[in-house]
């Protein structure tokens, strides 16, 4: 008999908060997960729990004063329905059945599927995931914008062209006023979320960071996402404070030998306790990997999609290995765009409710390759706004591509999916 599971909704994020460490220290097992978009409500994370434990749970919060929105039975739709009429082998429908329908996540299975090959296979696995990205996210593709505010960096990651030994990058730092303006250019069109990504560059202090959050706030009410690598806890606690919304913090990879190869200056128990730290101060977290690192396999990725699980990040960002100029992988070969989609897609199954995007890094390698991404599961886009006299400087890989509002808006008619409604005719 398959499992029930309930999504407890509560009206602020501090009540989520408080709810969760209640039901937990009460002996509740109780996780985090993304809001379905239907749902409709204000606070942007529910807390999951199995049906056998409702009316316990329950009773707490109620003891306990906390206040609680909605209660909604989670949606446990069988692969039967994802699949239709493709008649698919055995064994990968009954893989599938169990990540689907019985909610088993293991290592062998993602493995399996991150490794197929076939046609038919391939047409499955991707119907699937697209499938439960329409039942469980809608057909709307979502619309994020990111202003790329400086390209220095304390770090030296061997992958990236913001990397502080990189002395052949032109350098730059966008003043608080150019930032404030530019995204008020992004309000103006509509867009509701406005990225905030630069290298770990702590020339923008504490201090400087939070008037910046508020003055976009006042200015725009735009939900603010930072992306601004590893920072203080106390940092993190003041730009929440000041109006903060999501922070995007990706993993890159949970193989610790690759990450520390990868990472000279970092250590991965340390990135996922950052993690931990922004979800604990009620941001809603985006994570990511990218796929074809050098000395990276298939039951690496699978371990990664399993921890994106494990947190129930709200946002999963999973691009290419594109390699860039004037850092050690420069000479590498681009990581491949089938593996990518195959990640995706298999993301889609085991996260169900979080946002992907199709990343611009598809994009670089093949423009139809991130129109193809949102075929797969994915069903957000991020729009590259820095401004032109600083955007070709963002040099993370080489030969990015510029994804505008233009060629998303192209994508989403073409796949006959749905605009945000939020957007203003342009």
């Amino acid at each position: 008999m398959a499992r029930e599971f309930y999504l407890i909704l509560c009206p602020s994020t501090s009540h989520m908060l408080r709810s969760h460490k209640l039901l937990t220290e009460h002996g509740i097992p109780v996780i985090q997960v993304p809001v379905p978009p239907s749902a409709g409500t204000v606070c942007s994370t529910a807390l999951k729990l199995e049906s056998i434990y409702l009316k316990q749970a329950l009773e707490i919060l109620r003891k306990n004063h906390v206040l609680t929105d909605k209660l909604i039975k989670d949606d446990n739709i069988g692969i039967e329905r994802l699949l239709g009429n493709l008649r698919q082998k055995v064994f990968l429908t009954k893989v599938l059945r169990k990540i689907v329908n019985e909610l088993i996540y293991e290592e062998k299975d993602l493995e399996y599927l991150l490794k197929l090959e076939d046609k038919e296979d391939l047409t499955g696995l991707f119907s699937a995931a697209d499938n439960l990205r329409r039942a469980v996210i809608g057909d709307t593709v979502e619309i994020r914008a990111a202003i790329e505010f400086s390209n220095f960096c304390q770090k030296n990651c061997f992958y990236c062209g913001l990397r502080k030994h990189n002395w052949a990058l032109k350098r730059y730092r966008m003043t608080l006023p150019e930032i404030v303006d530019q995204t008020c250019r992004l309000a103006a069109l509509g867009i509701r979320t406005v990225i905030l990504q630069s290298g770990e560059d702590y020339r923008y202090d504490q201090d400087s960071l939070v008037r910046l959050i508020k003055e976009i706030k006042n200015k725009t009410g735009m939900r603010i996402t930072l992306s601004l690598g590893e920072r203080p806890w106390r940092e993190y606690a003041a730009f929440r404070k000041a109006g903060a919304n999501n922070y995007l913090l990706k993993i890159e990879t949970t193989n610790e030998d690759l990450f520390k190869k990868l990472h000279p200056d970092d250590d991965l128990q340390e990135r996922m306790q950052h993690t931990l730290w922004l979800k604990e101060l009620g941001y809603i977290v985006g994570s990511g990997n990218i796929i074809g690192l050098p000395g990276q396999n298939a039951l690496d990725i699978a371990r990664d999609i399993l921890w994106f699980k494990k947190m129930e990040v709200h946002m999963i960002g999973i691009g290419p290995f594109v390699p860039a100029q004037g850092t050690p992988l420069a000479d590498e070969p681009a990581g491949d765009i089938l593996d990518t989609l195959k990640a995706m897609a298999v993301a889609r199954l085991v996260c169900r409710n979080s946002f992907i995007p199709s990343t611009t890094a598809l994009a670089t390698l093949n423009k139809e390759a991130q129109k193809t991404g949102l075929t797969v599961g994915a069903n957000t886009i991020m729009l590259v706004s820095t401004p032109m006299e600083y955007k070709k400087d963002y040099c993370i890989y080489n030969n990015k591509v510029d994804v505008n509002l233009e060629w998303a808006l192209s994508m989403i008619q073409e796949l006959g999916r749905e605009k945000p409604r939020y957007l203003k005719e342009v």
